[in-house]
């Protein structure tokens, strides 16, 4: 079965991955030098944070990139299950208000 997961490091980063077997996948980050990812097996422990089943693993895969762009805070939303806040946290929503405010100044406060 194909999933999406998010771990958090014993440093307290964040690894987005995919996988057919959860289970062995985890076990392999946190015990396996040769099969575990080069960038966990230096912060072990890991702990599984998230996951999300998909139908297919190229979906699965797809949504690992995209977790891999989204910044510390949207990462965290999506492991607390607020999906609503994700579109607000999306770095492009941000620069988009960003720009919004340059073009609206406050006025001057007296």
């Amino acid at each position: 079965m194909p999933w999406a997961y998010l771990l958090e490091c014993a440093d307290g980063t964040y690894y987005a991955g995919s996988t057919v077997d959860l289970d062995a996948r985890i076990w392999q980050h946190n015990h396996d030098d040769d099969l575990g990812a080069a960038y966990t097996r230096s912060r072990r422990p890991v702990v599984l944070v998230w996951s999300g089943w998909f139908d297919r693993i190229e979906d699965a895969y797809a949504f690992e990139k995209q977790i891999q762009g989204w910044n510390r805070r949207k990462r965290q939303a999506l492991i607390n299950g607020e999906w609503h806040q994700l579109p607000a946290l999306s770095r492009r929503s941000a620069v988009q208000r960003r720009d919004a405010e340059a073009d609206h100044p406050d006025p001057p406060s007296r």
